[in-house]
């Protein structure tokens, strides 16, 4: 650069999240700004730099060799500056900022989203952004500060806080019960209708409660599959079939139209065990993060 002119530190920082999100669109969402601002600040990085560092497509973006090298160098710098902010942010003791955060659709729906009033009331300095979906979202790539999983294993490469333990949960509606009949050992869940998780396995394997032995092995045919286990709730309620339901789905309110089947016996490797919140790992965590974790851990030890 010439003498005199000015290093476009926050076009950087818009070229590393461009680097994330692969979308002008989703990078000028992130950091408030229009999709026609980014697209001429990058264009003025390059000018600035004297080398093409973005590849532009209809569908995506990624960088040149010139940009990546450019992220590499600088995105830890922003990553310091980042965490200093948020430790000086964090010295009034009042918890401030824009959190965003995912979870699982039903899972968000049934237990978070309804909490989410009184935890902004509480907090009037803090924002929060709630994306509901059932992929497996990348944290880091995403821009997002937390993500509740529901998951069978406890990650080692991010910072974890575990909120609740989940079980499988065998149910049917008292119509189909009295209908089919209730399953007495798991063998003679063979007979009966299903209802399952889309691409959950057709083998179910139960264990007795306070027995080591090996574990009962049963093969089931689904009449009907859904990725969702609102949806799934909603047709076991019907007397459609057996349902197998992560716990949280069978709320209060259901718990006297659905049953319990064969409640000596739990499912093995079925839905995850652990309801828990991440975030990618670093030395220090935001009060704000920590603030909406022990809210959620307070939820489900009501719920």
């Amino acid at each position: 650069m010439g003498a005199g002119s000015t290093t476009p530190f926050s076009d950087m920082h818009l070229l590393t999240v461009l680097a994330e999100t692969q979308s002008f669109a989703q990078a000028a969402e992130r950091l408030g700004i229009s999709r026609s601002s980014a697209s001429m600040r990058i264009a003025a990085l390059e000018k600035a730099a004297g080398v093409p560092l973005v590849r532009r497509s209809t569908r995506q973006v990624s960088l040149t060799e010139a940009g990546q090298q450019l992220v590499v160098e600088v995105g830890p710098a922003f990553d310091r500056i980042r965490a200093s902010f948020n430790a000086v942010h964090d010295l009034s003791g009042v918890p401030r900022g824009t959190l965003r955060v995912t979870a699982p659709v039903a899972l968000g729906r049934q237990h978070i989203s309804p909490s989410l009033g009184g935890f902004l009331l509480r907090y009037p300095e803090v924002r929060l952004e709630l994306e509901l979906t059932d992929r497996l979202v990348n944290l880091a790539h995403e821009g997002f500060d937390l993500a509740i999983r529901h998951a069978r294993h406890i990650p080692d490469n991010y910072v974890v806080w575990e909120l609740a333990h989940s079980e499988s949960a065998l149910v049917g509606s008292r119509e189909y019960l009295e209908r089919r009949g209730c399953p007495k050992h798991p063998a003679d869940l063979a007979s009966h209708d299903f209802v399952l998780y889309t691409g959950s396995p057709r083998s179910l394997a139960f264990q007795s409660e306070g027995n080591e032995g090996d574990a009962v092995c049963v093969d089931v045919q689904p009449r009907f599959t859904a990725n969702n286990s609102e949806v799934l709730r909603e047709v076991v309620l019907t007397g459609a079939g057996l349902g197998l339901l992560p716990d949280f789905s069978v709320n209060s309110q259901e718990k006297g139209r659905l049953e319990r089947v064969l409640p000596e016996w739990k499912v093995q490797g079925y839905f995850g065990a652990h309801i828990i919140a991440v975030r990618p790992f670093s030395p220090q965590v935001p009060l704000a993060v920590h603030c909406l974790v022990e809210h959620l851990r307070a939820v489900f030890a009501r719920d």
